[in-house]
């Protein structure tokens, strides 16, 4: 089935919702129409004119980035600024730009995850709360012989899981229903002008806020009622934590000096920087945040991390975390790169599960700014 660029966007945002991004974070469509039939889709870190190039050469039509090509408007079009030119060069042969930035990294099993299980982390958590997404529980009275169906509608829904080691979760209450259908009813069960009683059970679940429309929609359709009853409210106790960076546990400690190493083959860079008082410090505890996050280190602190890694370490933001007793190691921004594989396996996966017509690719690209003597 040959897809547009919206519905690839659809999907991507149910994974990565754009309300997670940070306030001004340039996400989402930044050159060409989600509008047309997507044929070929190349992922990248960068959009670079190098990157661009690459994609006209290989036919690509829609350019999926972390990175968005467009952090600060523009003064001008023209072309005999290189990166200016790429715009032309997108616009000339109608190449689609998408980019995904912070929802990306903010969204579970999105950057930050991906860095952590590169790293061996276990027992993972945010390191920076950036949103709280409350829940609400849905009761809904339906007939005996009807509650198994419309469970499994509330459930394939996304409805009733608790956590993230609960699925299919849902209490069950058996009542009275009552009800007299007047002129112009349809009833499925009774008679118009005739008063009704019908064993019914009261099934309760928990909805995350986002869901709540899907879930809605999926209990009418499932729900054998000509005017379903159900109640919805909104539960203070339970709600999902979204955020920045991940903290997390190594499988057994070792020496600073020997887990800055492993980070240096890890992420295959030739080259990092490392903040420390102790390189013989035994690290167990670590926080890592992709990109540049340098200004969280207070919150790697808070978490009791040993360790933490960022890119773009700033001068001075490095004495701050040396003199509060952190260690730090800063392997650069590109360790990002991780998300070329990861976002390649997953729209794979979606291609096989929806029957889609695209052909998926990764940049081959290395756009690191920087090399090492």
């Amino acid at each position: 089935m040959r897809i547009t660029g919206k519905e690839l966007v659809q999907k991507f945002e149910a994974f990565a919702p754009s309300n997670l991004a940070e306030e001004g974070d340039p996400i989402g469509l930044a050159v060409g129409t989600l509008d047309k039939p997507v044929s070929k889709i190349m992922v990248t870190l960068d959009v670079r004119p190098e990157v661009v190039a690459e994609a006209i050469e290989n036919g690509v039509d829609f350019i999926f980035a972390h990175h968005p090509p467009i952090f600060r408007p523009l003064k001008n079009l023209t072309s005999d600024i290189p990166q200016n030119k790429m715009f032309h060069d997108l616009i000339k042969h109608d190449i689609t730009v998408y980019a995904a930035h912070t929802n990306l990294d903010i969204t579970e099993n999105g950057m930050n995850d991906w860095l952590a299980e590169a790293i061996g982390l276990s027992d993972t958590e945010v390191m920076t709360e950036t949103r709280r997404e409350y829940y609400k529980k849905l009761a809904v009275m339906v007939p005996v012989e009807n509650a198994a169906e419309v469970r499994d509608a509330l459930t394939a829904a996304g409805a009733g899981q608790i956590g993230t080691n609960y699925v299919d979760c849902s209490y069950t209450i058996k009542g009275t229903g009552r009800f007299t259908p007047i002129k112009g009813a349809d009833p499925t069960i009774g008679d118009v002008n005739e008063a009704e009683e019908v064993t019914e059970l009261k099934v309760e679940v928990v909805v995350p806020n986002r869901l709540v429309k899907a879930v809605e929609q999926a209990l009418i359709q499932a729900h054998p009622y000509e005017e379903p009853a159900y109640d919805l409210y909104t539960i203070e106790n339970l709600y999902d934590s979204f955020g920045l960076g991940r903290v997390g546990n190594l499988a057994e400690p070792m020496t600073f000096i020997d887990f800055a190493q492993k980070m240096k083959e890890t992420f295959q860079v030739d080259g990092l920087r490392y903040i420390t008082g102790d390189e013989n410090q035994l690290i167990k505890r670590v926080a890592v945040c992709g990109g540049d996050g340098g200004k969280f280190y207070a919150d790697a602190l808070k978490k009791q991390a040993d360790v933490y890694i960022t890119g773009d370490v700033y001068y001075h933001v490095g004495h701050d975390m040396e003199a509060d007793g952190l260690s730090v190691i800063d392997p650069g921004h590109h360790i990002e790169q991780i998300c070329k594989p990861k976002l390649v396996d997953l729209f794979t996966e979606w291609k096989s599960e929806l029957d889609w017509d695209v052909e998926i690719v990764s940049s081959s690209l290395n756009t690191d700014p920087f090399k090492f003597l």
